[in-house]
């Protein structure tokens, strides 16, 4: 696409169509698998009370007109999750959605403010069990695409591989150069002067207006990814505690939660919760994440009241949330998320 041809211009959509008809074949091949596990494809609401309250995430804010008059403020969420446990806690223990989603100062080769969300959530069983789950659908994507491997900017994955799995200790200490966990306390709470301090050691930038959460942020960013989902894909699993607002504690390492993210071509293409069901710390981690949002950006987004009583209800659980483009993107060779979505969303004038 260029300022002379759209995407809409014949000779574009043209180039453009044999990726996105792939796209919908392996969209239906997800589903089927789903459908054939007993999994219920559901529809959430993208307008929301509250669009999420993950700090670093900005959301599309609207105006509900009332008909007897006045207004109600709304968000285009940025995530289904809250919608998709209340209807665990309604009743459903296998459910999962093709959601757009909209996430506002987010654009690039990975990135588009509106965009397709698969999230899928398990009543009563493991997180790990959503490891394999995310394996599957490795292989099943390149199965449909008929990919032997997964390609962007010079790396390869193998997806019929077995995914590593390596913690994110073991991960800082095997490619950052220190043990992350070294600055984190029994209860969660984390030392930010320790991690300032080895972060210079290793040679890596730390300020006196980083928080904790920006240095573990940097270093993951800077040594982790790059090394990560090379030759075969990458489970991170066990996040500190401080960065997994929504997951519950792990019973083995109280400084770490049930938390791992995948990776495939040094791409983050999914994020895994076992699920936290406690309202009364979800809600006292969620305020801190709108207090960082307050300091960083100076906003804050409203809780979701429904969805913390909702807890009270909801069974124990596991999710996931994929970047359904991001995984067509691979299975397909493309270098740009706009090159596997019918209809980008307009570049903004310069």
């Amino acid at each position: 696409m260029t300022d002379r041809s759209p995407w809409w211009a014949p000779h574009v959509h043209a180039d453009r169509r044999p990726r996105l008809l792939q796209r919908g074949r392996i969209k239906a091949a997800i589903r089927g698998f789903l459908g054939d596990q007993g999994f219920v494809e559901v529809e959430t609401a993208a307008l929301q009370v509250s669009p999420g309250n993950e700090a670093h995430l900005s959301a599309f804010a609207t105006q509900m007109q009332r008909i007897e008059g006045g207004s109600q403020p709304l968000y285009l969420h940025t995530s289904p999750e809250f919608a998709c446990k209340k209807l665990l806690a309604a009743g459903e223990t296998h459910l999962f959605t093709f959601a757009p989603v909209f996430r506002n100062r987010e654009r690039g080769a990975l990135h588009s403010p509106e965009f397709t969300m698969l999230e899928w959530y398990r009543a009563g069983e493991s997180y790990e069990r959503l490891m394999a789950d995310a394996s599957a659908l490795l292989r099943l994507a390149a199965e449909t695409a008929g990919a032997s491997e997964f390609r962007f900017r010079g790396r390869t994955v193998d997806p019929f591989a077995e995914p590593e799995r390596i913690s994110v200790s073991e991960a800082f200490r095997r490619f950052v150069g220190f043990d992350i966990l070294a600055t984190v306390d029994e209860t969660g709470a984390t030392d930010r002067d320790a991690l300032a301090g080895a972060m210079r050691e290793a040679g890596l930038r730390a300020t006196v207006e980083d928080s904790w959460s920006d240095l573990f942020s940097r270093a993951l960013v800077e040594r982790v990814e790059p090394a990560i989902g090379n030759g075969r894909a990458t489970i991170l699993d066990e996040y500190p505690v401080a960065e997994a607002a929504l997951a519950r504690r792990s019973a083995r390492d109280p400084r770490v939660s049930e938390r791992f993210e995948l990776y495939a071509c040094g791409v983050e293409l999914a994020n895994a919760f076992g699920e936290l069901t406690d309202a009364a710390e979800q809600r006292r981690r969620l305020e801190a994440e709108m207090d960082e949002k307050q300091r960083v950006y100076g906003e804050r987004y409203p809780l979701d009241e429904d969805f913390l009583a909702a807890l009270a209800r909801m069974p124990e659980a596991s999710g996931i949330a994929l970047g359904f483009d991001r995984l067509v993107m691979l299975a397909l060779g493309a270098s740009r998320i706009d090159d596997v979505i019918w209809t980008p969303v307009a570049e903004p004038a310069p």
